[in-house]
Parts: C-alpha cells; sequence; structure tokens
C-alpha cells in the first residue's frame, strides 16, 4: 500500500466525519428528524467528535449536540450524562471563535431548560470559560458567552450568585458599552436576569457601574434592545427605595415617558413596569413620577394599547394613588379614572379586571371627595358584577373577585354620593350591604330631598327586607334610617304589611 493510499484513506476518513457531524447537525435543526437521531444514539456517536484533529468537525459537532440539547430537556440531560462538558470546554481557551459560539450555544441550550441542568454546567466549571468568552474580541463570542449566562442565572437566586461570583458582571458591563447592537441587547438581558432575584444581587450589578450606561440607551432607536435596557432598570428598582432613587438619579425622566409612546407594544410595557416599579416605593418617588408628567404619559399609554401591555400602567395608578390623598387627587384630575373603568368592562382577561379594580379602590378610598369621582364614573355597578361573578372558581377569577370586593369596600365607606348608589341597593350581597346602607345612614337624616327619593325608588322597602342581626352595626343603620321616617311609613314598606291590610279588608265587617 502506497503512502498516497494511505492519505486518501485518511482524507476519505475526515470527510466522513466532517460529513456525519455537518448532517448530523442539519438533522437537529429539523423537529421531524429528532426522534430518529434520539433513537440512534447520535449524543455518543457526536462525542468523540469533540475531541477530533479538526478544527471544523469539533466545531460543527459543538452546533450538533447543542441543537439536539435546545430541542428538549431530556436530550439536553443526555448530553450531561454523558459527560460531555468537560469534553467540550477541556480546550475552550485555545479554540477559534466559531468553536467558542457552538460552545456557548450548546451551554445556553442546556441550561435553558430547568435549574438542575443550568447547575449541572456550573459543576463542570464552564463559568470559567464562560469568562474568558466574554473577553474574546469576537462579538459574536461575547454575545453567545452573555446569553448563556443568561440562561444560567434567571433559573434562581443560587445560580445567579454563581455568576456573579465568577466574574463575570463587569466583563457584561463592558459588553453593554460595545458598538454592536446585538451583543448590547443581551448583555443587558442577562444583567436583567441577575439583578431580579434580591436586592444583594441587583446591588451587584449597581456596584459594576450598570446603571449610567443602562439609562444612556433608553433614547436608542432599536426596540429589542429598549427593551432589555428597561427591564434590566426595573429590575434592579424594584427591590427597594435606595435602588429605586439610584435609577432616578441616572436622570431617566422625562426620557422614559417616550418610551411609552413607543410602537413596539413591548417598550412600551417595560416602560410603564419602570415607572410601576419607582412610583410603588415612596409618596417622594410618586410624586418624582407626577411632576415629570409621568402620570399622564401613562394614562395615555394605557389608552393607547389593549391586554396585558396595559398592566404596569394600570398599577402605576394604583400605586401612586395608595400613598396620599394629593396623589390620589393627581391622578383624578389627569383624568386616570375614565381608561381604568374602560379597562374593567373592555377587558376579558382577569388579572386586568383584578387590576383595574384594585386602583380604583386606591383612588376612591381616602375621602367622599375621592369616592364620589370614582362614583359618578358609573364604575360602581361593573364592580359589583365582576365581585358577584361565580361563573368560574378558576383562581384568576376569584382575585379579579376579591380585589373588586375590596375595592367597592374602599370606596363605599368613603362615598356619600346616594345616586351612584341607588342601582347597587337592589343587587348587592350582605357583604357590601352594609357599606351601602351605612352612607345612607349618614346622608338621610340631613336631606330631606334623599329621603323622598329613597322612598320613591324602593330604598326604604329594600332597607325593611334586610335580615340583620340584632345589635349589628348594620341593624343600628337600619334604625338610624328608619328614625328619619314616620312610624306608618316604615310599617307600609314593612314585609307583610300589605297581606296584613287586605286580611283587614276581607275581615272587616261594614257597618250599614
Amino acid at each position: 500500500m502506497s503512502q498516497r493510499q494511505v492519505l486518501q484513506a485518511f482524507e476519505q476518513y475526515q470527510r466522513a466525519r466532517s460529513q456525519f457531524a455537518q448532517a448530523v447537525a442539519d438533522f437537529a435543526a429539523r423537529p421531524q428528524s429528532i426522534d430518529a437521531l434520539r433513537s440512534a444514539g447520535v449524543v455518543c456517536l457526536l462525542r468523540p467528535l469533540l475531541l477530533d484533529v479538526v478544527p471544523s468537525i469539533r466545531q460543527t459537532a459543538a452546533l450538533a449536540l447543542g441543537r439536539l440539547a435546545d430541542y428538549d430537556a431530556e436530550l439536553a440531560e443526555a448530553v450531561v450524562k454523558a459527560g460531555i462538558l468537560p469534553q467540550l470546554i477541556c480546550s475552550l481557551p485555545e479554540e477559534n471563535r466559531y468553536y467558542k459560539k457552538a460552545a456557548a450555544f450548546m451551554l445556553r441550550a442546556i441550561a435553558k431548560h430547568s435549574p438542575q441542568l443550568a447547575q449541572a454546567i456550573v459543576q463542570s466549571g464552564a463559568l470559567g470559560m464562560l469568562v474568558i468568552c466574554l473577553e474574546d474580541f469576537d462579538p459574536g463570542v461575547k454575545e453567545g458567552a452573555s446569553w448563556a449566562f443568561g440562561y444560567i442565572a434567571r433559573h434562581n437566586p443560587e445560580l445567579s450568585q454563581a455568576v456573579v461570583d465568577a466574574g463575570a458582571v463587569p466583563l457584561l458591563v463592558l459588553c453593554i458599552q460595545e458598538p454592536e447592537i446585538a451583543l448590547k441587547r443581551i448583555a443587558a438581558s442577562t444583567l436583567s436576569d441577575i439583578s431580579k432575584h434580591s436586592p444583594e444581587l441587583a446591588q451587584t450589578v449597581v456596584a459594576a457601574g450598570a446603571i449610567a450606561y443602562l439609562a444612556q440607551m433608553i433614547p436608542n432607536p432599536d426596540a429589542k434592545l429598549k427593551r432589555q435596557v428597561l427591564s434590566a432598570l426595573s429590575q434592579i428598582a424594584k427591590h427597594s427605595v435606595d435602588l429605586a432613587e439610584l435609577v432616578v438619579e441616572a436622570e431617566i425622566f422625562p426620557v422614559v415617558l417616550t418610551c411609552l409612546k413607543d410602537s413596539d407594544e413591548y417598550v412600551k410595557k417595560n416602560g410603564a413596569t419602570l415607572i410601576r416599579e419607582i412610583a410603588k416605593h415612596t409618596p417622594e418617588l410618586s410624586q418624582l413620577v407626577v411632576n415629570s408628567g409621568g402620570v399622564a404619559a401613562v394614562i395615555d399609554c394605557i389608552g393607547s394599547c389593549r391586554g396585558t401591555v396595559r398592566l404596569p400602567g394600570i398599577m402605576t395608578l394604583g400605586y401612586v394613588a395608595a400613598h396620599s390623598e394629593n396623589l390620589s387627587m393627581a391622578v383624578i384630575v389627569s383624568k386616570g379614572i375614565p381608561p381604568l373603568c374602560v379597562c374593567l368592562i373592555e377587558e376579558h382577561e382577569d388579572h386586568i379586571k383584578a387590576a383595574a379594580a384594585w386602583a380604583l379602590g386606591q383612588i376612591g378610598r381616602h375621602t367622599a371627595e375621592h369616592a364620589r369621582h370614582v362614583a359618578v364614573a358609573n364604575v360602581l355597578p361593573t364592580l359589583l358584577d365582576i365581585f358577584v361573578d361565580t361563573g368560574s372558581s378558576e383562581d384568576l377569577k376569584v382575585k379579579a373577585s376579591r380585589f373588586a370586593k375590596k375595592a367597592l369596600k374602599n370606596i363605599l365607606q368613603k362615598c356619600t354620593y346616594l345616586p351612584a348608589l341607588e342601582p347597587l341597593l337592589h343587587e348587592a350581597p350582605p357583604s357590601i350591604m352594609k357599606y351601602i346602607i351605612g352612607q345612607y345612614s349618614k346622608v338621610l337624616p340631613h336631606d330631606s330631598k334623599a329621603r323622598r327619593l329613597f322612598v320613591t325608588t324602593g330604598g326604604l322597602k329594600k332597607v325593611q327586607e334586610i335580615q340583620a342581626e340584632p345589635g349589628s352595626l348594620l341593624q343600628e343603620y337600619i334604625n338610624t334610617i328608619n328614625n328619619c321616617y314616620p312610624e306608618e311609613i316604615v310599617r307600609y314598606y314593612s314585609p307583610g304589611y300589605s297581606e296584613m291590610l287586605l286580611e283587614r279588608v276581607e275581615n272587616y265587617q261594614p257597618v250599614l
């Protein structure tokens, strides 16, 4: 056998390995081929190719394994159990950029499925290799490493802390300063995933100087980047007053308000979420939002969108209004009640109804004037309908009912505007009726016109039908109302009185 024939045999072997790796990588990109590959034990067949002498074969094998692991948790677990992770990372620092990108993709594909698989990556020592990739000159390698870190960190605080301990955060902050938009997006997303779990993890991101660089990118025209930037700032601000104040000090107002008019729905939603996470903490931070025009902008945003995009804006109004009478009145003056009423009527999602009910309750709970503003919007019957809706036992519907009841209670305890209460008088269940009767007992003793209207609209008759426990607060309210009328009027509208009169007629013996 000649030397040429030997070389040809090795070339054919190399070509066959390359073709096999490429074919599996192509098949792995097609969901309909996955079961056949799984049955053929493809993971074990690809494993030796990660140590191949030919770089392109190693790279293609890593890509194929990444695509397989990306498909489902079972294949990802098979990759881990096959002992592939140590092979993948053992020579990573010396590999070319294509292999590094493929390796980062495989780690990301494994980590995304569960905390247990992400923990397997941590235990394999892969985080140190990913940090090396973050320091690479190639933006694509940095992007792949950032993405892998994000998929690991998002699962829980412990995995997020492992990413921090590996030294990834300062390098991620450098990545958001790079010119490549795709790298900025993924690095910002990963910083968001790290920050979301706890104040301590968020503080680590802040300490690396992330806030200033994130805030500078809010006006960036790239919608996908803005989504991630706003998300990261929200995840930092949500944890504490101090962190929220640091975000505010980065001068995000009023520029963040422009995001509420963005054509991208997720930019709108994330912008409103950031404002919500700031406003919720203190009256002072809510006042800052009001002073910057934030409440008016949020109200416009709620009116211009539909569905879950409305949710953070609705909650922002509720948080602002909850802090004080003045802040609640700022929401009222900015015409915040009508769009909340529209959400109650228009939206079909129970969690959005629940949020709108809660926000209206926060607006109306302070004084009689606040309650009147809510009541005149004719929203009380809608809240009552949501409260008494027993068509489903689903958790969200139950939650919507609970928030509607709380809102009604908050408003009715302050509302002395009787025309708004009248529709509820004949429909409300006992748990709500006591608040309605309580307000009538306050107003009727001092308003003769209201007393007359109460009789003609059937209110007095309704009160006589209520079965209240002797000595209860409700019975005291009923007694107060009855004392506003002559005894014979009260008796006339009492249950059974008309039958008693008819019986007297029947038993009456005319005097001839």
